[in-house]
Protein backbone atom coordinates (compact mmCIF):
# COMPACT_ATOMS: atom_id res chain seq x y z
CA UNK A 1 0.00 0.00 0.00
CA UNK A 2 1.00 3.64 -0.96
CA UNK A 3 -0.02 6.31 1.44
CA UNK A 4 0.20 10.06 1.01
CA UNK A 5 -0.71 11.77 4.48
CA UNK A 6 -0.65 15.55 2.93
CA UNK A 7 -2.11 19.24 4.20
CA UNK A 8 -6.08 19.95 3.16
CA UNK A 9 -5.00 23.52 4.01
CA UNK A 10 -2.18 26.04 4.93
CA UNK A 11 0.28 23.94 6.00
CA UNK A 12 0.75 22.84 10.05
CA UNK A 13 -2.53 20.62 10.32
CA UNK A 14 -0.62 18.39 12.38
CA UNK A 15 1.00 15.74 9.21
CA UNK A 16 3.90 15.13 11.37
CA UNK A 17 2.32 13.68 14.10
CA UNK A 18 -0.24 11.18 11.69
CA UNK A 19 2.66 10.52 9.84
CA UNK A 20 4.75 9.55 12.87
CA UNK A 21 1.60 7.18 14.06
CA UNK A 22 1.41 5.67 10.31
CA UNK A 23 5.16 5.01 10.65
CA UNK A 24 4.89 2.53 13.44
CA UNK A 25 4.23 -0.20 11.01
CA UNK A 26 5.48 1.30 7.65
CA UNK A 27 8.29 0.03 5.78
CA UNK A 28 9.38 3.54 3.87
CA UNK A 29 8.61 7.47 4.71
CA UNK A 30 9.46 9.42 2.22
CA UNK A 31 9.52 13.38 1.18
CA UNK A 32 9.01 14.65 -2.32
CA UNK A 33 8.77 18.35 -2.31
CA UNK A 34 9.77 21.40 -0.21
CA UNK A 35 12.80 21.70 2.21
CA UNK A 36 13.63 23.58 5.84
CA UNK A 37 11.00 26.06 5.14
CA UNK A 38 8.39 24.07 6.87
CA UNK A 39 7.94 21.89 10.19
CA UNK A 40 6.47 19.30 11.19
CA UNK A 41 6.24 18.33 15.35
CA UNK A 42 6.23 15.32 16.84
CA UNK A 43 5.30 13.66 20.61
CA UNK A 44 6.44 10.47 21.21
CA UNK A 45 8.64 8.32 23.69
CA UNK A 46 11.85 10.38 22.66
CA UNK A 47 9.83 13.72 23.95
CA UNK A 48 9.18 16.80 21.27
CA UNK A 49 10.47 17.60 17.91
CA UNK A 50 10.45 19.83 15.61
CA UNK A 51 11.07 18.42 12.41
CA UNK A 52 11.91 20.68 9.27
CA UNK A 53 13.71 18.52 6.47
CA UNK A 54 13.88 14.78 7.82
CA UNK A 55 10.45 12.58 7.29
CA UNK A 56 8.46 12.09 10.24
CA UNK A 57 9.42 8.08 10.29
CA UNK A 58 13.06 8.53 11.72
CA UNK A 59 11.85 7.79 15.24
CA UNK A 60 10.91 4.24 14.35
CA UNK A 61 13.72 1.93 12.99
CA UNK A 62 12.34 -0.80 11.00
CA UNK A 63 11.88 2.45 8.37
CA UNK A 64 14.04 3.30 5.33
CA UNK A 65 13.56 7.48 5.44
CA UNK A 66 14.14 8.56 1.52
CA UNK A 67 14.53 12.69 0.50
CA UNK A 68 12.91 12.36 -3.01
CA UNK A 69 14.38 14.50 -6.07
CA UNK A 70 11.53 16.86 -5.28
CA UNK A 71 12.83 18.57 -1.96
CA UNK A 72 15.40 21.61 -1.49
CA UNK A 73 18.00 19.57 0.31
CA UNK A 74 19.75 21.99 2.56
CA UNK A 75 23.11 19.47 3.02
CA UNK A 76 24.37 21.71 6.37
CA UNK A 77 21.01 22.11 7.72
CA UNK A 78 20.08 17.84 6.62
CA UNK A 79 22.93 16.75 8.94
CA UNK A 80 22.72 19.11 11.82
CA UNK A 81 19.34 17.89 11.80
CA UNK A 82 20.35 14.30 11.85
CA UNK A 83 22.75 15.05 14.58
CA UNK A 84 20.44 16.58 17.06
CA UNK A 85 17.82 13.65 16.93
CA UNK A 86 21.01 11.42 17.94
CA UNK A 87 22.44 13.49 20.60
CA UNK A 88 18.96 13.49 22.05
CA UNK A 89 18.76 9.55 22.47
CA UNK A 90 16.79 8.82 19.52
CA UNK A 91 18.37 5.63 17.27
CA UNK A 92 20.34 6.97 14.19
CA UNK A 93 17.54 6.34 11.65
CA UNK A 94 18.35 4.83 8.19
CA UNK A 95 18.34 7.49 5.77
CA UNK A 96 18.67 7.43 1.84
CA UNK A 97 18.64 10.87 -0.05
CA UNK A 98 17.95 10.72 -3.74
CA UNK A 99 20.96 11.34 -6.08
CA UNK A 100 18.44 13.57 -8.55
CA UNK A 101 17.67 16.10 -5.79
CA UNK A 102 19.16 19.41 -5.97
CA UNK A 103 21.06 21.54 -3.45
CA UNK A 104 19.89 24.45 -1.69
CA UNK A 105 22.68 26.96 -2.06
CA UNK A 106 23.45 29.83 0.97
CA UNK A 107 23.15 32.40 -1.84
CA UNK A 108 19.76 31.15 -1.93
CA UNK A 109 18.86 32.02 1.39
CA UNK A 110 20.70 35.34 0.75
CA UNK A 111 18.64 35.73 -2.26
CA UNK A 112 15.36 34.97 -0.20
CA UNK A 113 16.11 37.52 2.36
CA UNK A 114 17.42 40.25 0.25
CA UNK A 115 14.08 39.87 -1.65
CA UNK A 116 11.91 39.84 1.19
CA UNK A 117 13.40 43.10 2.95
CA UNK A 118 13.35 45.00 -0.89
CA UNK A 119 9.49 44.17 -0.95
CA UNK A 120 9.15 45.39 2.94
CA UNK A 121 5.35 45.66 3.68
CA UNK A 122 4.58 43.96 0.16
CA UNK A 123 6.78 40.55 0.65
CA UNK A 124 4.97 37.11 0.76
CA UNK A 125 5.88 36.38 4.44
CA UNK A 126 8.15 33.77 3.32
CA UNK A 127 10.52 32.01 6.02
CA UNK A 128 13.83 33.51 4.00
CA UNK A 129 14.71 29.29 3.81
CA UNK A 130 15.60 29.85 0.48
CA UNK A 131 12.75 27.98 -1.11
CA UNK A 132 11.76 30.56 -3.90
CA UNK A 133 15.22 31.56 -5.74
CA UNK A 134 16.09 27.36 -5.13
CA UNK A 135 13.28 26.02 -7.32
CA UNK A 136 13.29 29.28 -9.75
CA UNK A 137 16.89 28.27 -10.53
CA UNK A 138 15.84 24.29 -10.94
CA UNK A 139 13.37 25.31 -13.43
CA UNK A 140 16.06 27.93 -15.22
CA UNK A 141 18.29 24.58 -14.79
CA UNK A 142 21.12 26.39 -13.24
CA UNK A 143 20.54 24.45 -9.75
CA UNK A 144 22.98 22.16 -8.87
CA UNK A 145 21.41 18.56 -8.67
CA UNK A 146 23.42 16.25 -6.19
CA UNK A 147 24.87 13.99 -8.97
CA UNK A 148 26.62 17.10 -10.32
CA UNK A 149 29.35 17.31 -6.86
CA UNK A 150 30.99 13.51 -8.77
CA UNK A 151 31.13 15.02 -12.21
CA UNK A 152 34.06 16.34 -13.85
CA UNK A 153 35.85 19.45 -12.12
CA UNK A 154 36.22 21.57 -14.92
CA UNK A 155 32.40 21.23 -16.05
CA UNK A 156 31.54 22.15 -11.99
CA UNK A 157 34.00 25.26 -11.86
CA UNK A 158 31.98 26.72 -15.31
CA UNK A 159 28.88 25.96 -14.11
CA UNK A 160 29.84 27.86 -10.95
CA UNK A 161 31.44 30.45 -12.99
CA UNK A 162 27.85 30.59 -14.98
CA UNK A 163 25.66 30.88 -11.92
CA UNK A 164 27.88 33.35 -10.25
CA UNK A 165 27.89 35.35 -13.27
CA UNK A 166 24.12 35.94 -13.25
CA UNK A 167 23.40 36.16 -9.82
CA UNK A 168 25.97 39.05 -9.33
CA UNK A 169 23.89 41.24 -11.67
CA UNK A 170 21.32 41.23 -9.35
CA UNK A 171 23.41 41.25 -6.32
CA UNK A 172 25.04 44.39 -7.81
CA UNK A 173 22.35 46.45 -8.99
CA UNK A 174 19.16 45.27 -7.58
CA UNK A 175 20.18 44.69 -3.77
CA UNK A 176 23.68 46.36 -4.04
CA UNK A 177 24.93 43.36 -1.91
CA UNK A 178 28.63 41.60 -1.57
CA UNK A 179 29.11 39.62 -4.94
CA UNK A 180 29.62 35.69 -5.60
CA UNK A 181 32.71 34.26 -5.70
CA UNK A 182 32.87 31.09 -8.18
CA UNK A 183 35.89 29.50 -6.50
CA UNK A 184 34.02 29.82 -2.96
CA UNK A 185 31.01 28.42 -4.60
CA UNK A 186 32.62 25.39 -5.72
CA UNK A 187 34.35 24.98 -2.73
CA UNK A 188 31.09 24.64 -0.78
CA UNK A 189 30.05 22.25 -3.13
CA UNK A 190 32.88 20.03 -2.32
CA UNK A 191 31.86 20.29 1.32
CA UNK A 192 28.62 18.99 0.42
CA UNK A 193 29.85 16.01 -1.30
CA UNK A 194 31.59 14.89 1.72
CA UNK A 195 28.80 15.53 4.01
CA UNK A 196 26.22 13.78 2.03
CA UNK A 197 27.86 11.44 -0.08
CA UNK A 198 26.95 8.59 2.66
CA UNK A 199 23.28 8.45 1.92
CA UNK A 200 22.68 8.87 -1.91
CA UNK A 201 21.41 6.32 -3.82
CA UNK A 202 19.09 6.20 -6.15
CA UNK A 203 15.91 6.27 -4.53
CA UNK A 204 13.28 5.87 -7.16
CA UNK A 205 14.73 2.31 -8.48
CA UNK A 206 14.97 1.81 -4.29
CA UNK A 207 11.55 2.88 -4.41
CA UNK A 208 10.21 0.61 -7.23
CA UNK A 209 11.61 -2.39 -5.86
CA UNK A 210 9.91 -1.45 -2.34
CA UNK A 211 6.50 -2.07 -4.80
CA UNK A 212 7.69 -5.00 -5.89
CA UNK A 213 8.39 -6.41 -2.48
CA UNK A 214 4.80 -5.23 -0.99
CA UNK A 215 5.87 -2.80 1.34
CA UNK A 216 4.03 -0.37 2.80
CA UNK A 217 4.81 3.35 1.60
CA UNK A 218 4.09 6.40 3.56
CA UNK A 219 4.54 9.96 1.31
CA UNK A 220 4.83 12.69 3.37
CA UNK A 221 4.16 16.35 2.17
CA UNK A 222 4.82 19.61 3.74
CA UNK A 223 2.58 22.54 3.70
CA UNK A 224 -0.67 22.00 1.99
CA UNK A 225 -3.55 22.64 -1.02
CA UNK A 226 -3.77 26.46 -0.05
CA UNK A 227 -0.16 26.87 -0.91
CA UNK A 228 0.36 25.02 -4.35
CA UNK A 229 1.63 27.34 -6.99
CA UNK A 230 -1.12 26.22 -9.16
CA UNK A 231 -4.33 25.85 -7.26
CA UNK A 232 -3.88 27.95 -3.61
CA UNK A 233 -3.71 31.18 -3.18
CA UNK A 234 -1.09 32.18 -5.68
CA UNK A 235 0.71 34.40 -5.15
CA UNK A 236 0.81 33.73 -1.69
CA UNK A 237 1.84 30.45 -2.34
CA UNK A 238 5.18 27.99 -1.74
CA UNK A 239 7.33 27.24 -4.39
CA UNK A 240 6.59 23.15 -4.76
CA UNK A 241 3.31 21.18 -4.77
CA UNK A 242 2.28 19.90 -2.01
CA UNK A 243 -0.03 17.76 -3.69
CA UNK A 244 -0.60 13.98 -3.46
CA UNK A 245 -0.05 13.41 -6.60
CA UNK A 246 2.99 15.36 -7.07
CA UNK A 247 4.54 12.73 -4.87
CA UNK A 248 5.05 10.38 -8.38
CA UNK A 249 7.22 13.21 -9.67
CA UNK A 250 8.64 13.84 -6.68
CA UNK A 251 9.74 10.24 -5.65
CA UNK A 252 9.86 8.69 -9.00
CA UNK A 253 6.82 5.90 -8.78
CA UNK A 254 4.12 5.87 -11.04
CA UNK A 255 0.94 7.63 -9.95
CA UNK A 256 -1.21 4.94 -9.75
CA UNK A 257 0.41 3.50 -7.01
CA UNK A 258 -1.17 6.27 -4.52
CA UNK A 259 -4.05 4.30 -3.26
CA UNK A 260 -4.64 6.19 -0.09
CA UNK A 261 -4.57 9.85 0.79
CA UNK A 262 -5.05 10.95 3.93
CA UNK A 263 -5.62 14.97 3.69
CA UNK A 264 -5.58 16.46 7.24
CA UNK A 265 -7.06 19.45 8.64
CA UNK A 266 -7.02 20.84 11.72
CA UNK A 267 -10.73 21.47 13.86
CA UNK A 268 -9.77 25.54 13.25
CA UNK A 269 -7.70 27.10 10.65
CA UNK A 270 -4.58 28.59 11.52
CA UNK A 271 -1.73 30.10 8.88
CA UNK A 272 1.64 31.63 8.74
CA UNK A 273 2.57 33.95 6.06
CA UNK A 274 0.43 36.49 3.60
CA UNK A 275 -2.51 35.68 1.74
CA UNK A 276 -6.34 35.63 1.98
CA UNK A 277 -7.86 33.95 4.72
CA UNK A 278 -11.23 34.24 4.86
CA UNK A 279 -11.92 33.40 8.68
CA UNK A 280 -9.87 34.54 10.07
CA UNK A 281 -10.27 35.87 13.64
CA UNK A 282 -8.47 39.00 15.33
CA UNK A 283 -7.20 40.47 19.07
CA UNK A 284 -8.24 38.71 21.92
CA UNK A 285 -10.38 36.22 20.47
CA UNK A 286 -7.48 34.92 18.10
CA UNK A 287 -5.25 34.82 20.84
CA UNK A 288 -7.09 32.74 23.40
CA UNK A 289 -7.40 29.94 20.23
CA UNK A 290 -3.84 30.35 19.46
CA UNK A 291 -3.04 29.59 23.02
CA UNK A 292 -5.37 26.34 23.35
CA UNK A 293 -4.33 25.59 20.18
CA UNK A 294 -1.62 23.10 18.99
CA UNK A 295 0.99 21.69 21.18
CA UNK A 296 1.76 24.94 23.78
CA UNK A 297 0.55 27.16 21.52
CA UNK A 298 -0.08 28.42 17.58
CA UNK A 299 3.48 29.31 16.37
CA UNK A 300 5.32 28.38 13.69
CA UNK A 301 7.77 25.26 14.35
CA UNK A 302 10.47 27.11 11.82
CA UNK A 303 9.99 30.64 12.22
CA UNK A 304 8.07 30.86 15.97
CA UNK A 305 6.08 33.67 14.43
CA UNK A 306 2.51 33.63 15.88
CA UNK A 307 0.24 31.92 13.29
CA UNK A 308 -3.04 33.93 12.24
CA UNK A 309 -5.85 32.36 13.71
CA UNK A 310 -9.54 31.48 12.26
CA UNK A 311 -12.87 29.18 12.46
CA UNK A 312 -13.13 25.94 10.68
CA UNK A 313 -12.97 26.56 6.85
CA UNK A 314 -15.57 24.18 5.30
CA UNK A 315 -15.08 25.76 1.55
CA UNK A 316 -11.27 25.80 1.56
CA UNK A 317 -11.29 22.37 3.55
CA UNK A 318 -13.60 20.95 0.64
CA UNK A 319 -11.75 22.64 -2.06
CA UNK A 320 -8.67 20.83 -0.21
CA UNK A 321 -9.29 17.55 0.08
CA UNK A 322 -11.12 17.67 -3.01
CA UNK A 323 -7.71 18.69 -4.95
CA UNK A 324 -5.52 16.42 -2.66
CA UNK A 325 -7.81 13.66 -3.83
CA UNK A 326 -8.35 12.62 -0.55
CA UNK A 327 -9.93 9.08 0.34
CA UNK A 328 -10.15 9.38 4.20
CA UNK A 329 -9.36 12.43 6.12
CA UNK A 330 -7.62 13.02 9.68
CA UNK A 331 -9.27 16.38 11.63
CA UNK A 332 -6.70 17.15 14.84
CA UNK A 333 -6.74 19.03 17.34
CA UNK A 334 -10.11 19.01 18.38
CA UNK A 335 -9.03 19.31 22.29
CA UNK A 336 -7.99 22.68 21.90
CA UNK A 337 -11.78 23.74 21.49
CA UNK A 338 -12.94 22.80 24.36
CA UNK A 339 -12.91 25.90 26.35
CA UNK A 340 -15.23 27.38 23.93
CA UNK A 341 -19.15 27.95 24.75
CA UNK A 342 -19.86 28.58 21.35
CA UNK A 343 -18.03 27.20 18.07
CA UNK A 344 -18.04 29.16 14.92
CA UNK A 345 -17.63 27.37 11.74
CA UNK A 346 -16.97 29.69 7.92
CA UNK A 347 -19.83 27.11 5.62
CA UNK A 348 -19.70 29.54 2.75
CA UNK A 349 -18.48 32.73 1.22
CA UNK A 350 -20.28 36.39 1.21
CA UNK A 351 -19.09 37.79 -2.61
CA UNK A 352 -20.53 41.42 -3.49
CA UNK A 353 -23.83 39.86 -1.68
CA UNK A 354 -24.09 36.36 -2.82
CA UNK A 355 -23.46 33.47 -1.05
CA UNK A 356 -20.64 30.91 -2.95
CA UNK A 357 -19.59 27.43 -1.05
CA UNK A 358 -16.92 26.65 -3.73
CA UNK A 359 -13.36 28.15 -3.21
CA UNK A 360 -12.33 30.57 -6.01
CA UNK A 361 -9.40 32.09 -7.41
CA UNK A 362 -7.61 34.39 -5.11
CA UNK A 363 -8.97 38.05 -6.69
CA UNK A 364 -12.53 36.86 -5.59
CA UNK A 365 -11.19 35.46 -2.05
CA UNK A 366 -9.75 38.32 -1.05
CA UNK A 367 -13.62 39.98 -1.25
CA UNK A 368 -14.83 37.30 0.44
CA UNK A 369 -16.45 37.63 3.72
CA UNK A 370 -17.33 34.32 6.03
CA UNK A 371 -20.63 32.67 6.36
CA UNK A 372 -20.97 31.26 9.96
CA UNK A 373 -22.81 28.37 11.59
CA UNK A 374 -22.53 28.22 15.39
CA UNK A 375 -22.13 24.80 17.06
CA UNK A 376 -22.70 23.86 21.09
CA UNK A 377 -19.10 24.05 22.58
CA UNK A 378 -18.59 21.03 24.90
CA UNK A 379 -16.85 22.75 28.00
CA UNK A 380 -14.72 19.58 29.08
CA UNK A 381 -11.19 18.34 28.30
CA UNK A 382 -11.82 15.53 25.81
CA UNK A 383 -7.93 14.54 25.97
CA UNK A 384 -7.42 10.45 27.05
CA UNK A 385 -10.91 9.59 25.38
CA UNK A 386 -10.08 6.57 23.17
CA UNK A 387 -13.58 6.06 21.57
CA UNK A 388 -15.43 8.30 18.96
CA UNK A 389 -18.83 7.59 21.02
CA UNK A 390 -17.35 8.48 24.07
CA UNK A 391 -17.33 12.05 23.38
CA UNK A 392 -19.49 14.66 24.31
CA UNK A 393 -22.18 14.50 22.67
CA UNK A 394 -21.78 18.36 21.63
CA UNK A 395 -18.44 17.34 19.99
CA UNK A 396 -19.49 14.14 17.66
CA UNK A 397 -22.38 16.67 16.36
CA UNK A 398 -19.12 18.96 15.51
CA UNK A 399 -17.19 16.35 13.81
CA UNK A 400 -19.90 14.68 11.83
CA UNK A 401 -21.17 18.58 10.66
CA UNK A 402 -17.30 18.93 9.30
CA UNK A 403 -17.40 15.84 7.37
CA UNK A 404 -20.63 16.51 6.21
CA UNK A 405 -19.60 19.42 4.13
CA UNK A 406 -16.26 18.25 3.54
CA UNK A 407 -18.05 14.88 1.76
CA UNK A 408 -14.41 12.84 2.47
CA UNK A 409 -14.83 10.27 5.48
CA UNK A 410 -12.78 11.56 8.86
CA UNK A 411 -11.59 8.29 9.76
CA UNK A 412 -9.53 9.88 12.69
CA UNK A 413 -9.75 12.01 15.38
CA UNK A 414 -7.07 13.53 16.79
CA UNK A 415 -7.59 14.95 20.56
CA UNK A 416 -4.04 15.75 22.04
CA UNK A 417 -0.31 16.13 20.98
CA UNK A 418 1.07 12.18 21.89
CA UNK A 419 1.35 9.94 19.28
CA UNK A 420 -1.68 7.83 20.30
CA UNK A 421 -3.76 10.83 21.42
CA UNK A 422 -5.67 9.65 18.38
CA UNK A 423 -9.54 8.16 17.64
CA UNK A 424 -9.78 5.53 14.87
CA UNK A 425 -13.24 5.95 13.78
CA UNK A 426 -16.17 4.83 11.26
CA UNK A 427 -17.10 7.24 9.29
CA UNK A 428 -20.98 7.76 8.55
CA UNK A 429 -20.28 8.40 5.01
CA UNK A 430 -19.02 4.83 4.78
CA UNK A 431 -22.04 3.75 6.42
Amino acid sequence: MVTAIVGANWGDEGKGKITDMFAEKADVVARFQGGANAGHTIVNEYGKFALHLLPSGVFCQQVTNILGNGVALNIPYFVKELNHLVERGVPKPKILVSDRAQILMPYHVLLDTYEEERLAGKSFGSTRSGIAPFYSDKYAKIGFQVSELFDDKDELMDKCEHVATLKNVMLEHLYHKPLLDPKEIYNTLMQYKEMIEPYLADTSAYLHEALKEGKDILFEGQLGTMKDPDHGIYPMVTSSSPLASYAAVGAGIPAAEIKNVIAVAKAYSSAVGAGAFVSEIFGDEAQALRDHGGDGGEYGATTGRPRRMGWFDAVATRYGVRMQGATQAALTVVDALGYLDEIPMCIGYEVDGKIIRDFPTTHVLEKAKPVLKVFKGWKSDIRGIRKFEDLPQECQDYVNAIEEEIQVPITLVSNGPARHDIIHRESRLSR
